[in-house]
């Protein structure tokens, strides 16, 4: 079992962003962390012998919040912890400091995110954000202080400002920190967010995107998942794998016993009633469908005995065609950035 935990909580709203999240809402935290703790205990009661292999802590910007309000939560999962079990908790470059940084370690968290997204001045502006290269470089020393080995940055590529040149700098300045781990997510213009129809911020480019690939791979990052490079993150691996979760949080999503459950999508609603879930239930077909998806995106693979034998058939024109590889039971895409495409033609009629 795996276990996400959100917080909804944002000192700015970068204007790509959609998922859940609230500012100017700091005297809603002590709120909020008791529902959490409702929310959280309610479900872990569910189950019996529950082993939890990993935790991420994310958001909106978990740094955003006084770390002392994590005490309780861990409290409460903890028992129930792995004995090599991966604790990732998201950060800002300029809101986590030494002592926060400090304090989630000694918690037990042992692998830190940081949303960079860029190093350029001028790409960091056009995002929203509101950190400058240097904060990251700050952030990185001051967990690498804390104790922390597993340390993640974010990069967003297919900006307007984009280029082969600019590119190849981001990678120079994630190579500098010494990291094992970079995610690198093409911007999306998500609805009912400022950039919504913004097409002018955004460049997509298959090239631009091959490129930056490569750049991370002779940086030593390699990839194992569509967007995720380096040392794998244990909790995505499991969220590819088809893995059971544990969502608690405004805001989050579950999946257990073949259902999703959604939490409240409204922080002072949940905070009223954190242990509401709205339950969808998923067919055999539906979690099908979903494992060739995710495994396609991925160096999880698709098991061949998953397909029906036209789905089969379909595999087999795209190895033949070298668009997948077929090893050990399993196919694999050779290029991620076509997964979805080749999902789609495996899966259709």
């Amino acid at each position: 079992m795996l276990l996400y935990i959100h917080i909804p909580f944002c000192d700015t709203k970068c204007p790509y962003c959609a998922f859940g999240s609230v500012t100017g809402q700091h005297k809603l935290h002590d709120d909020y962390f008791n529902a959490l703790a409702c929310d959280l205990n309610s479900q872990i009661l569910k189950f019996k012998n529950l082993k939890i292999k990993s935790v991420f802590i994310g958001g909106g910007t978990p740094s955003a919040v006084n770390a002392k309000h994590y005490d309780e939560i861990f409290k409460i999962f903890k028992p129930f912890l792995n004995k090599n079990a991966e604790i990732t908790c998201e950060a800002n470059p300029n809101s986590a400091d030494l002592k926060w940084l400090s304090k989630m370690r000694n918690l037990g968290t042992n692998r830190i995110s940081f949303g960079t997204q860029s190093f350029f001045k001028d790409k960091l502006k056009l995002l929203g954000r509101t950190h400058l290269a240097s904060d990251t470089f700050m952030a990185v020393k001051n967990a690498k202080k804390a104790g922390f080995k597993n340390i993640n940055v974010d990069l967003i590529y297919s900006t307007k400002l984009d280029t082969k040149k600019r590119l190849r700098e981001e990678i120079a300045q994630i190579s500098k920190l010494k990291i094992n781990h970079c995610s690198a997510y093409a911007l999306t213009l998500e609805q009912d967010t400022p950039f919504e129809k913004k097409y002018e911020y955004k460049k997509d480019s298959a090239i631009l995107a091959k490129f930056l690939i490569n750049e991370l791979k002779n940086a030593g990052f390699k990839q194992y998942e569509i967007s995720n490079f380096g040392k794998p993150c244990k909790h995505n691996m499991g969220y590819w794998k088809g893995d059971e979760y544990i969502g608690a949080g405004a805001y989050s999503v579950g999946f257990y016993n073949s259902q999703r459950l959604y939490s409240i999508k409204n922080l002072k609603e949940y905070i009223k009633n954190p242990c509401k879930k709205e339950i969808e239930a998923l067919s055999k077909d539906d979690l099908r469908l979903e494992h060739i998806f995710l495994g396609l995106r991925s160096t999880i693979g698709v098991t061949k005995t998953t397909l029906n034998n036209d789905e089969k058939a379909k595999a087999e024109i795209l190895v033949k065609s070298k668009k997948l590889d077929y090893k050990n039971g399993k196919f694999y895409a050779r290029n991620f950035l076509l997964a979805d495409e080749l999902a789609l033609f495996i899966t259709q009629n």
